[in-house]
């Protein structure tokens, strides 16, 4: 495993994320696929031991218990120190004002009871999950330092959203004086390349790092297009996604077969390498179900590809609408 630092920030993450959306208890929330704590147990520590330090949750993923198992395992198989523990903020987890959004009491209500399910006094990483439009940005700018300023988290990042309204963000902060995002964790992959419009070019010149979610296009870069797996049948977000252009997907998806079996290795290690190279990105955010998905994630980190390998993966790639958020 190698490491990078997230940004200009002194935090650094593993360059592989493991994504723990996958776990939770199927009978909490709309993750039906996920795995529970004895299915969980092993996936984690085999990160662990391959080197990954950087584990990335929400409150929201299966209703809280993606946080409680994620915490737990960790606490079981590493010091605190010795891992990166990022969560998100914004989905609703209740009924009432402070249930959901990015007020100031949604804020201070949700990163309390994010930090008990994971068992620890803080989090090195604190994500606004959506843009929130019903609520000033001021209001949740101040509501994230004084977070920080308290000791429960050490740095705060920003998920899917439009780049004008990031940079709007970043730049109250810079106004009060308060704490900026080190992070943007957007959609990023072979078959939606949106990002490199505004996005990405923003987070180099701002020195923010970057976490791209959903790195495999949920699956379809990893398998035949026409392939089905359970979470794919029963993931409801993922299921309105990647629906776009789909005979310019697919050609993307059989480059990254074509390069794949030209190399003797999986779509997956070709797919995720190819991010890898990419100037904008930090570190993938990876989920694993089954062992093999992690060994894929892992062994990506040492693939290097020719000028021409990542020009025929990225030849067939037409605009899309960006989706997501």
């Amino acid at each position: 495993m190698r490491y990078r630092r997230l940004g200009r920030s002194g935090l650094e993450v593993s360059t592989v994320v493991l994504g723990c959306m996958s776990f939770g208890d199927p009978d909490r929330g709309h993750h039906t696929w996920s795995l529970d704590l004895e299915a969980s147990r092993p996936i984690i520590r085999a990160a662990l031991e391959a080197g990954i330090t950087t584990f990335d949750t929400a409150n929201v993923y299966s209703l809280g218990s993606s946080e409680e198992i994620t915490g737990r395992v960790l606490n079981e198989f590493a010091k605190r120190d010795e891992v990166v523990i990022a969560t998100k903020v914004h989905g609703r987890m209740g009924p009432g004002p402070n249930g959901a959004g990015l007020s100031r009491g949604a804020i201070m209500t949700q990163i309390d009871a994010s930090l008990r399910r994971l068992g620890t006094d803080y989090v090195d990483l604190y994500q606004i999950h959506r843009f929130d439009p019903k609520v000033p940005i001021e209001e949740t700018m101040e509501a994230l330092h004084d977070v920080v300023r308290a000791g429960k988290a050490r740095y705060i990042g920003a998920s899917s959203m439009w780049t004008w309204q990031f940079a709007r963000m970043q730049h109250a902060a810079d106004l009060n004086g308060w704490t900026r995002f080190v992070s943007m964790q957007d959609q990023y992959n072979l078959i939606m390349r949106e990002e490199e419009r505004e996005m990405l070019p923003y987070c180099l010149d701002q020195g923010v790092g970057t976490l791209p979610w959903s790195p495999l296009a949920r699956g379809r870069l990893t398998r035949d297009w026409d392939e089905a797996t359970a979470r794919s049948e029963n993931d409801n977000f993922g299921g309105t996604l990647y629906r776009q252009a789909e005979e310019a997907d697919r050609r993307v998806a059989a480059a990254v077969a074509a390069v794949a079996s030209e190399r003797g290795v999986s779509r997956a290690r070709v797919a995720l390498a190819w991010l890898l190279h990419q100037p904008a990105v930090t570190a993938p955010i990876v989920g694993v179900t089954r062992p093999h998905h992690l060994d894929d994630a892992v062994a990506a980190v040492d693939l290097t590809l020719s000028a021409e390998e990542l020009s025929r993966l990225a030849a067939d790639y037409i605009p899309h609408q960006p989706e997501g958020f």
